[in-house]
């Protein structure tokens, strides 16, 4: 006999519906299944044979085949052990069609035939309630707040197999679940506030800026003086994120496995930290079997490279493609999978591999060279992609003792929220959320300089030798700039800023560069 079960495969982030075909015939006891199944699904033989055994029913002792349908699309994972032991079941003639509704249903079975959570389950919501709208979604318990974000799907969830097959009998009933938020997020912000960071006006200027135009920055200082606790304050001024970008973030870390059980929509910005021996597929993603990496589970948040020099190069430059088309693809032969990637990068390095040139107290031990190689460890088209290059210079004992409170990371989010609000009035109807993501027209439409900073554009364009792209992200910071202070037009004074914080591009910097 023939069973048929519905469920559906996560191809990246995009869903498509699955057919489980079940066919049970007169042969040698043997259970095969088809369709591009890796490791992990045909393992499903023996865990299924086991769950249904402990939850009171009888395997058949017939020739078993599965059928994963379409077949040219690789199956990945134990999702597919619930509709597979449903269909074994259906075909055996151990319980019977099912309700009328059209049911999907995607979950691990553990041996004694309780639900486990699987990955990917809202991406595979998400997807179902495009292709059959109304449709049943059966889940596991644990994965059933991230299912309900799906709001067109009627969603259920499952603690066993047993109870999955009551209510597919109509003996009992399964709770549906409606769109609710999670207990808690993952992962949850830094705890650090700008009013907790001595001195450094200039550095925190800059992260305002950053936060309020989506730029990327570079943080450049002597050890301790305070890099990494002014990158880990950047997450607490940027604005709350809007449901459809909480909606992406969740779906990228349901497929990647990071949700908590239970959690339903993520709801903090993502912070995100990956060591410097991190390889390539990690940051970007991919892997035999591709998965998200950093720069997509930085999306609509930051990632921060600490000793950013001290990353492989061809990490670094890795990241040119993520940063200028906020997207990244993998690609494979049997298929090119593209990930979001629209983060906010932050760095932090030394000076010199010492860590102390240029420094006022401690004297420097590396040679010209020594410095010159080591800031090349950054190349030039990299430094172009990232707007803002801040010194963080070493603080006095002045400055470590003054009394009087620094501005707050409210104080300060209240000022990049208003920004972003005008962004978000000028950009209505494009897709582009902040002033970073502008494409080279609308550079040309909304960042047109008043007639005394275009001559110093000019001016800076020419001793500074900059690239297109660098022209056009200066013009970015100072828009952003001009948004801060609720001007639309900009400014000499906004350009003049923005050329300040360029230093990679003038002075010792430069020269060191080579």
């Amino acid at each position: 006999m023939l069973a048929i079960v519905n469920s559906v495969v996560l191809v990246g982030l995009e869903g498509q519906s699955v057919r489980v075909e079940v066919d049970l015939s007169n042969g040698l006891p043997v259970c095969d299944i088809v369709g591009l199944p890796d490791p992990s699904v045909r393992e499903a033989r023996e865990r299924v044979r086991a769950a249904i055994k402990n939850s009171g029913f009888e395997f058949p002792l017939r020739r078993i085949i599965v059928n994963l349908a379409p077949g040219d699309i690789k199956k990945e994972g134990p999702i597919y052990d619930l509709p597979i032991a449903l269909g074994i079941l259906m075909a055996a003639e151990e319980i019977g069609s099912g309700p009328e509704e059209t049911i999907y249903a995607a979950g691990e079975l553990s041996l004694e035939g309780s639900l486990r959570p699987i990955p990917g389950v809202l991406p595979m919501a998400l997807a179902l309630q495009e292709i059959k709208p109304g449709a049943t979604f059966i889940v596991p318990a644990a994965n059933a707040n991230e299912a309900a974000l799906a709001t067109r799907l009627k969603v259920l969830a499952a603690e066993s197999l047993i109870q999955v097959i009551a209510y597919w009998r109509g003996e009992g009933t399964l709770p549906e679940v409606k769109e609710t938020e999670g207990p808690g997020s993952y992962p949850a912000t830094p705890g650090v506030n700008l009013a907790d960071i001595k001195g450094q006006v200039a550095a925190k200027r800059g992260l305002e800026i950053a936060a309020a135009g989506g730029h990327n920055i570079l943080l450049i200082g002597s050890p301790g003086a305070g890099k990494t606790m002014l990158a880990r304050a950047l997450p607490a001024i940027l604005p709350p994120l809007t449901y459809e970008e909480a909606l992406t973030v969740t779906k990228i870390y349901s497929a990647a496995g990071l949700l908590s059980p239970g959690q339903g929509l993520v709801t903090e910005r993502p912070f995100r930290t990956p060591h410097h021996t991190a390889s390539t597929a990690s940051i970007i993603g991919g892997g035999r079997f591709p998965r998200p990496g950093e720069v997509s589970l930085a999306t609509h948040g930051v990632l921060f490279l600490d000793e950013m020099a001290e990353y492989r190069r061809d990490v670094l430059e890795a990241l040119r493609q993520p940063l200028e088309d906020r997207v990244v693809t993998v690609s494979r032969v049997a298929a090119a999978i593209t990930y979001p990637a629209d983060f906010l990068l932050i760095g932090s390095m030394n000076p010199c591999p010492c860590g102390y040139y240029g420094d006022p107290v401690k004297e420097c031990l590396c040679t010209q060279h020594q410095v010159a190689q080591y800031r090349k460890r950054l190349s030039g088209p990299l430094l172009d992609r990232i707007d803002l290059h801040l010194e963080v210079p070493r603080l006095t004992y002045g400055e470590v003792e003054d009394s009087t409170r620094p501005e707050d990371s409210l104080t300060v989010g209240e000022r990049v929220r208003a920004a972003r609000e005008r962004q978000l009035v000028r950009f209505r109807g494009t897709g582009v959320t902040c002033n970073a993501a502008m494409s080279a027209r609308q550079v040309y439409q909304y960042c047109r300089p008043a007639p005394q900073a275009r001559s110093l554009l000019r001016e800076a364009f020419n001793k500074l030798s900059l690239s297109m792209r660098a022209h056009d992200r200066l013009l970015k910071v100072a828009k952003t700039i001009a948004d801060l202070e609720g001007s639309e037009e900009i400014t000499a004074a906004h350009l003049a800023e923005a050329i300040q914080y360029r230093s990679l591009d003038w002075g010792e910097a430069k020269e060191a560069m080579g």
